[in-house]
């Protein structure tokens, strides 16, 4: 049952800034304006009260695989992102058959029109052979637009985001039909160059998928894709801040040259994350994770991650020394923005839901609300 209640007390992070001992009223499942007579309050001195994190790119987490498991396997996965703030998610898949890949789209959509996800992301197929990483060589093909087309009608209006190798043949021509259709087009897993990746921008892409990964390498005489992707402000790019995908320096690169509204912090997650070592599957691909760390069992890439983004949001603002206000932006404000969903979430302004997340001072999860029900009852003294 949704909650009503003040949360008073607490650093309070708006679009405007910090509020000192501020307050969040909520209000039948969302945030209010005012506080009806009788509403219990909360004292949260001491804490942070932000907004639920939006993760745009998880493929599973507690054991559950977005690409293969069953539906109450899916729905485990998100709870296990949403104890650790994710009360927003993106089921993403890694490459597979069409055929598969379609029928997957299907069944996941329902949880999209319950509200359970936020949408689907396909990662593949359509990617580059040359950067592939833990995708299935034998199922990449390039973007021909019919069949971009195919996957995003079996979404039934939920998929949200597809990644592709714009370079690859029919790939400036899909980045177009996803825009008219209103579809993400995100530039990732290429082996584009410079003017190539210019060319996809122009066309209509919106996002770079996990920047710096993937990719070639910046160069001081080949830019490739890093350097029009940093440059251009239509493009937000996805950062893993788990410290395994990108060095501090690349991060703070990217911060320099994008600002803090556009920059998306993601989890990649694969299904340990939140779950513990062991030996998985990542579509049809072996991956053993160890101190962490998720690398395919032949090759050693590393395949996807084991973060949750409230490790993500401490270590942006513990390690990187980043304002709270400009990690909030790029856990929340941004992604919620780029999926169409900023109306709703995002940031605690009155008429949104009630998604907010209580940190501590040494900025651990206390406490997890979705839509003005407890998720992660608040741990306060």
């Amino acid at each position: 049952m949704a909650v009503s209640t003040v949360l008073a007390g607490a650093r309070v992070v708006l679009p405007t800034g910090i509020v000192e001992n501020g307050r969040v009223i909520v209000e039948g499942g969302r945030i209010s304006g005012s506080t009806p007579e009788g509403t219990p309050s909360l004292d949260l001195a001491g804490h942070w009260v932000v907004p639920g994190f939006v993760d745009m790119h998880n493929h599973g987490g507690g054991g559950a695989s977005f690409t293969s498991g069953t539906v109450d396997e899916v729905l485990h996965g998100v709870h296990t992102h949403r104890l650790h703030g994710t009360t927003t998610a993106v089921a993403s898949f890694v490459t597979g058959d069409m055929d598969f890949l379609g029928r997957r789209a299907g069944l996941l959509s329902e949880l999209a029109e319950q509200g359970e996800i936020a949408g689907i992301h396909f990662e593949g197929p359509f990617i580059s052979p040359c950067r592939k990483g833990a995708h299935d060589a034998t199922l990449l093909r390039d973007p021909d637009p019919a069949e971009v087309r195919k996957l995003i009608d079996a979404a039934r209006g939920q998929a949200k985001m597809v990644t592709l190798a714009t370079e690859l043949p029919g790939g400036i021509d899909s980045v177009r039909l996803l825009a008219e259709h209103g579809v993400i087009a995100a530039i990732g897993h290429t082996d584009a160059t410079y003017e190539q990746t210019v060319e996809a921008i122009d066309a209509g892409a919106t996002v770079a998928t996990h920047l710096y990964n993937a990719m070639p390498g910046l160069g001081h005489r080949t830019p490739g894709p890093i350097a029009a992707l940093l440059e251009d402000e239509r493009i937000t790019v996805e950062l893993i801040n788990d410290g395994t995908h990108l060095h501090p320096a690349a991060l703070e690169l990217a911060f320099h040259h994008k600002g803090a509204d556009r920059v998306a912090f993601i989890t990649d997650a694969m299904d340990a994350a939140g779950f513990g070592d062991g030996m998985y599957d990542l579509g049809t691909l072996a991956v053993e994770v160890k101190d962490g760390v998720a690398r395919l069992v032949e090759g050693g890439s590393i395949a996807g991650s084991t973060l949750t983004l409230d490790r993500a949001f401490k270590r942006a603002v513990t390690i990187d020394r980043l304002p709270v206000e400009s990690v909030v932006r790029a856990i929340s404000a941004n992604p919620a923005r780029l999926l169409g969903i900023d109306d709703r979430v995002g940031s605690l302004e009155p008429g949104k839901d009630a998604d907010l997340v209580v940190l501590d001072e040494n900025f651990d999860v206390k406490g997890v609300m979705r839509r003005g029900t407890w998720v992660v009852d608040p741990q306060v003294a």
